[in-house]
């Protein structure tokens, strides 16, 4: 079934006047014209759209569902141009923006908020990646904007500080681990690990792991650093999140 949008005007023309003879008119058709999409238009649904009578037309139970549809679609069609026409006279941009783990999470909602209703003019577009492969993308011009860890490689890219924050080690009160004033990623090699379930973040612990030629051993993946928390201070294992999150 397939509809375009002449006849979906013209449909609702009709319904609104009541009438073929002036529905038709409104969508400047002829009288003829109109009738034959009509009639297409039931044939292609293979179902009656239009109760006609010597006082005009209605819709049938079929036609006021088709109608519903074909205000919501004229609508969005509508809302579609305008939008289009806001960007092509540079009243509304959008902008790329890749950010890490523990930015989107812990920093950008409370950050952006403010920005965001002073600037309802720009929309983002924001993607979750790893550090390093932000600092790639931007460096080819993929995005605008990169949120990334300190470590990843800058060069040939204007960087600011965006935010102070340190991945921290959390444990149960009783682990040997607690006692420990700064610990380094080696120490960890022997230790039962709670997990994210995918991230950027849970990317970079990866690779920082493989790339001192261990492989974390993981009791379980959680999809949050309030439950990694919760099962660390359970003694289930340790885990490793943003100081903001311990």
């Amino acid at each position: 079934m397939r509809f375009d949008l002449t006849d979906l005007r013209l449909f609702l023309a009709v319904v609104d006047a009541g009438s073929i003879t002036h529905g038709a008119a409104d969508v400047g058709l002829s009288l003829a014209a109109a009738s034959e999409r009509l009639r297409d238009m039931e044939a292609l649904g293979e179902v009656t759209l239009l109760e006609r009578g010597r006082r005009g037309v209605s819709p049938t139970e079929a036609g006021e569902a088709l109608a519903h549809h074909a205000r919501v679609i004229l609508s969005q069609i509508r809302q579609m141009y305008g939008e289009l026409g806001e960007h092509a006279r540079g009243l509304r941009s959008t902008i790329s923006v890749l950010a890490n783990t523990a930015a989107i999470s812990e920093h950008l909602s409370e950050k952006l908020a403010d920005w965001m209703a002073a600037n309802p003019q720009v929309d983002l577009q924001l993607k979750e990646r790893q550090s390093v492969e932000i600092a790639r993308s931007v460096a080819a011009g993929h995005a605008e904007i990169g949120i990334l860890s300190a470590a990843a490689d800058t060069a040939g890219l204007t960087a600011r500080p965006f935010a102070i924050d340190r991945l921290v080690v959390v444990a149960s009160n009783s682990h040997p681990l607690a006692l420990e004033s700064s610990i380094r990623f080696a120490d960890l090699v022997d230790e039962h690990f709670i997990g994210l379930a995918g991230g950027a973040l849970q990317d970079h612990i990866d690779a920082q792991a493989s790339r001192i030629g261990i492989r974390l051993k993981m009791r379980v993946r959680l999809r949050d650093f309030e439950a990694i928390c919760r099962l660390a201070g359970a003694g289930v294992g340790i885990g490793i999140v943003p100081d903001t999150a311990g």
